[in-house]
């Protein structure tokens, strides 16, 4: 028994002490560096408001479908834009009901943005994403939108594709990907904006 007891005590101290460094100490230490270093990653790159609200998170996307707003890319996330069900829908690219859904939503952008039936709609305004949670679109879907929320809004277009140039941001490292556009820090801009005076 004895024998036993002198076996395990090592082994039980090397599991005592990898316990306090593994669960203990590294994250503790890893947490202060990111929040030293990295405070607003670390804190979830909250968007706060001009009142000093928490509106939300640059890294997820939040459903705007009035047509004073920027819409977001289509979700298949829980119900849309859950973030507590991220995911997309997995249908691949020979699914006919993909293909009878990006047909709807085509229509769908062209109508409520006052398109042709034969223009152009970019890819990110009618797929979701991966994760259903993009909370980004490109700066031609963007472009496509401003017309429709300037009229919304009583606001010049101009000023309205002003506020675009301010919020894109360019691609990761200067080459990986394309410049984007955050849907939340945009509508949060447009908020800023007065309309335009009428006479």
């Amino acid at each position: 028994m004895q024998a036993l007891v002198s076996e395990l005590l090592p082994s039980l101290r090397a599991t005592l002490v990898l316990a306090v460094v593994t669960c203990g100490a590294y994250p503790l230490l890893v947490t202060g560096v990111a929040q030293k270093v990295f405070k607003d990653k670390a804190g979830g790159s909250l968007i706060i408001d001009k009142d000093g609200a928490v509106r939300g998170s640059a890294l997820l996307s939040q459903n705007f479908a009035a047509e004073n707003f920027f819409h977001p890319r289509p979700s298949a996330a829980g119900g849309g834009h859950d973030a507590a069900g991220s995911g997309g829908s997995n249908l691949g690219p020979t699914s006919q009901k993909l293909h009878d859904a990006l047909k709807e939503r085509v229509a769908a952008y062209r109508r409520l943005n006052g398109l042709t039936n034969d223009a152009e709609v970019p890819a990110d305004a009618v797929t979701a994403s991966g994760s259903g949670l993009d909370p980004h679109i490109s700066v031609s879907n963007a472009l496509l939108q401003a017309a429709r929320v300037a009229r919304a809004r009583g606001l010049g277009l101009e000023r309205v594709k002003a506020l675009i140039s301010t919020h894109t941001t360019d691609p990761g490292l200067g080459l990986l990907g394309e410049p984007a556009v955050n849907v939340l820090a945009l509508n949060l801009g447009l908020d800023t904006l007065a309309p335009a005076s009428r006479p």
